[in-house]
């Protein structure tokens, strides 16, 4: 009796850790992935616009792939120089999304999340393309 009820006190919090550890590194991958899928479709659209829209559907697949929600995630471009077109440039998406906390009671007006993850990369604009 007391193996019984001491195992469940213990070993339910120990799992929804492990749970909750591996939504936190799931998160992690696939902020990488996606930012590093969306700086590659970046530097190869021919104009911003374009570009821009490739990037955000490009992270919206990765974090579709990876069971997260696109609109949980922040996307930010930054280009070195200013002309994010231009031949040389360093094109530099950074991907942010808050991993909520798995099992969690709430509706979607209150979410608990477990933590925040953030994953940047860089590309080159290419001289020919």
């Amino acid at each position: 009796m007391e193996f019984t009820f001491l195992a469940l006190l213990l070993m339910v919090p120990l799992v929804y850790f492990v749970i909750t550890v591996g939504q936190i590194q799931g998160g992690s991958f696939a902020v990488v992935g996606a930012a590093d899928q969306a700086a590659k479709v970046y530097v190869a659209q021919p104009d911003q616009p374009t570009a821009q829209a490739a990037a955000e559907q490009a992270v919206s697949i990765a974090l579709a792939d990876f069971g997260h929600q696109p609109d949980k995630a922040s996307i930010s471009t930054t280009c070195d120089p200013a002309d994010c077109q231009a031949p040389g440039t360093a094109v530099t998406i950074t991907v942010s999304l808050s991993v909520p906390l798995p099992f969690a009671p709430f509706n979607s007006d209150f979410r608990l999340a477990a933590s925040e993850v953030e994953a940047s990369a860089t590309q080159l604009v290419g001289r020919f393309r």
